[in-house]
């Protein structure tokens, strides 16, 4: 087995539910398991934790058995090198921030990693609450003393069950930043559950799709979000990400170039500086094609593509994945339009995409 990858094998039924997962999934960056509520997301996590007992299960990480059930090996939940964190920051009241903190510190894995309590601070911007009683805290601020106390344990792995549900928008976009830093900095791989497309977009290198209790589809990112045989990829909220680098900022318009294997693209807003990697997500539904480069328009965005497949389908609108360079990108667009446009698999067209569309992070 790979010291590489995370190896699950679990099944379990209950009333009206029933969980039958096979993966495996690297052992670095972060992982993402999305699906609709009820598709056994958080079900699944609880059952690589320890916390859900299945039927069956194997589960091996990084090389050492955690739990196999045909030999009968199976670590008790406190003696499997995890990081748990909840929807819900669940502290300990009588203790403050620093004191929850260092109550992570000491339960640190005997794995011969450790982080240092400054850093973990540092990363997670917690300098100013060290002194504060929890129940004074924000919501965004208790969920990165969570995150952060997780983090101090040391963890061979970390799952997150959807730590940004229970928040407002203002207190995601507290917290997203600092979920932003742990990916770039942080070496200990993270499952993450999300039933929200941008997060994954914004957060994740690998998706698992998990629908019904069972894995549809996963793989890397980029690749599995341009899966048009996915239900809950491909309706209203399909999209692609791109990756590229940032090539120039525009201080007249505020306008930042993205360099990519398509092509460039522009964006509303200063990212970052020159050379410095940036995702785009781009839905679908912002996507309009044509035949030929227009002579006048408002689109910043035109970029040459060639139709990869398009969705055989008798609704309204189709679903077309198109090809930009080595990237592949989603548009929706009218059956009509489809078919008066004659479009064909294999026929170069022009995809728009308005700048003011694209979410860059």
């Amino acid at each position: 087995m790979s010291h590489d990858t995370l190896s699950i094998q679990f099944a379990l039924s209950r009333p009206g539910f029933s969980l039958d997962v096979s993966l495996d999934v690297p052992m670095r960056g972060v992982t993402g398991l999305f699906g609709a509520s009820g598709a056994g997301k958080t079900t699944l996590l609880r059952c690589i934790a320890g916390l859900e007992r299945p039927e069956s299960g194997r589960l091996v990480v990084a090389g050492q058995t955690w739990q196999d059930d045909e030999a009968h090996v199976s670590r008790p939940v406190h003696a499997r090198d995890i990081g748990y964190v909840f929807q819900e920051p669940r502290l300990f009241a009588h203790l403050d921030v620093r004191g929850n903190l260092q109550y992570g510190r000491q339960r640190s894995s005997a794995n011969g990693r450790r982080l240092e309590l400054d850093a973990v601070v540092e990363l997670l911007g917690l300098q100013g609450l060290l002194d504060r009683q929890t129940a004074g805290l924000s919501g965004g601020e208790a969920q990165r003393v969570a995150i952060a106390r997780a983090l101090l344990r040391a963890p061979r792995l970390i799952l997150m069950d959807e730590p940004l549900a229970s928040l407002d928008a203002a207190r995601k976009d507290e917290i997203l930043p600092f979920l932003d830093r742990l990916h770039a900095e942080l070496a200990t791989p993270i499952l993450y559950v999300s039933h929200n497309i941008d997060e994954v977009c914004r957060l994740c290198d690998h998706l698992v799709v998990i629908e019904g209790g069972r894995v549809v589809a996963d793989g890397e990112l980029q690749s599995v979000l341009v899966r048009m045989d996915v239900p809950s990829l491909s309706g209203e909220e399909a999209g692609s990400v791109i990756a590229g680098s940032v090539s120039g900022y525009d201080a007249e318009y505020d306008l930042t170039s993205i360099r990519f294997s398509g092509g460039e693209f522009r964006v509303p807003g200063h990212h970052a500086g020159t050379g410095s990697p940036l995702r785009l997500r781009i839905r679908a539904s912002d996507i309009s094609l044509c035949r030929g480069k227009p002579a006048q328009s408002t689109i910043l965005n035109i970029l040459s593509a060639t139709i990869d497949e398009i969705e055989d389908a008798q609704g309204a609108t189709r679903l077309l994945r198109l090809r930009v360079g080595e990237e592949r990108m989603l548009a929706r667009i009218t059956r009509r339009s489809c078919d008066e446009l004659e479009l064909r698999q294999g026929d170069r067209v022009e995809a728009q995409i308005k700048a003011v569309a694209v979410r860059g992070f």
